[in-house]
């Protein structure tokens, strides 16, 4: 056996590497008579620790500190908790599935908007295109990498997303939503990983983040938490839900069966304690009097609160 294998062509070996690949693929069918899972996603421990960032350093204070606490300090909103402690923002997806209904996805549009990016949580297909728009008054410049737990991150693009021209005229102070020329980027992650996050490199506050999926089983809960996968062929499946400020999946073994729906609530844990190096603290020599006299912070579109 050991002296065929080293017989292998080049070519041949190319052939069963394209063949295995393949056979991995998705693969769409008719799904009659499908199942459903449906349910909610909870966090329990209560609202974590916030990032914060002291905007008195920051490029655009003013501008940027429409959102923020008023005392000059804004906060990275990626825990979104509603009542009954449901969670926003949780993909939550189905893995082992290798056929079914149509894998069809929107393409990806990301907006700068009130120095934020929305949509805060995404969902892709390897090697789609995400488009980034500015919508702000203000240059923004982009930074996208892929990450791994316990392995590193992995620049994927860094390019400015310059501002509409026409802001110029409008100036910061009207506040004038204009789109600039949209940024156009792949999205491919190497072998095993599939989380990417783009961060702003002049306000390091706005974050996006994306989940790579491999089959159209998925869904993003909104303010209420719930969720819901339709058109399941029959079997047995890993439900896997993922939040980017826990930062890891939490999974259940599923059973799904013809024409019925299936209720699963899944629930994370807050994390606890300090989650970064960035958080609100008093530095007397970094307050809001370095701005200038005269010039304010004034949070008008949304005062943040710990």
């Amino acid at each position: 056996m050991e002296q065929k294998m080293k017989n292998f062509s080049p070519l041949f070996t190319l052939f069963l590497l394209l063949s295995v690949g393949h056979a991995w693929a998705y693969e769409e069918v008719t799904v009659a008579h499908g199942g459903t899972i449906s349910g909610q996603v909870t966090i329990e421990g209560g609202q974590p620790r916030p990032m914060a960032f002291n905007l008195v350093t920051i490029p655009d204070a003013v501008y940027c500190g429409r959102i923020s606490t008023g005392t000059g300090w804004r906060f990275v909103e990626d825990f979104i908790i509603g009542p009954d402690k449901a969670l926003k923002d949780v993909v939550v997806m189905l893995k082992g599935v290798t056929k079914g209904k149509p894998f069809h996805m929107n393409k990806v549009r990301i907006d700068a908007i009130n120095c934020d990016f929305l949509p805060f949580v995404n969902v892709v297909r390897d090697r789609d295109e995400i488009t980034v728009i500015n919508m702000d008054p203000v240059e923004h410049d982009i930074q996208g990498y892929e990450t791994a737990r316990r392995r590193g991150a992995r620049v994927l693009f860094n390019r400015p997303l310059p501002m509409n021209p026409f802001h110029k005229i409008a100036g910061v102070f009207g506040h004038q939503h204009l789109a600039g020329e949209p940024m156009i980027e792949p999205i491919h992650l190497r072998k095993g990983r599939n989380v990417f996050v783009m961060q702003c490199g002049f306000h390091p506050y706005m974050f996006s983040w994306g989940l790579v999926v491999n089959n159209p089983y998925y869904d993003i809960t909104k303010k209420d938490g719930h969720f819901s996968l339709s058109d399941i062929p029959p079997g047995e499946y890993t439900l896997s839900a993922w939040h980017p400020g826990v930062n890891k999946f939490i999974e259940q073994r599923v059973v799904v069966r013809s024409g019925q729906t299936l209720n699963v609530n899944l629930e994370f844990e807050s994390p606890k304690g300090r989650r970064s190096a960035h958080e609100m603290a008093k530095n007397p020599r970094f307050g809001l009097e370095l701005l200038g006299e005269g010039v304010e912070i004034i949070p008008s579109l949304r005062v943040q609160k710990p």
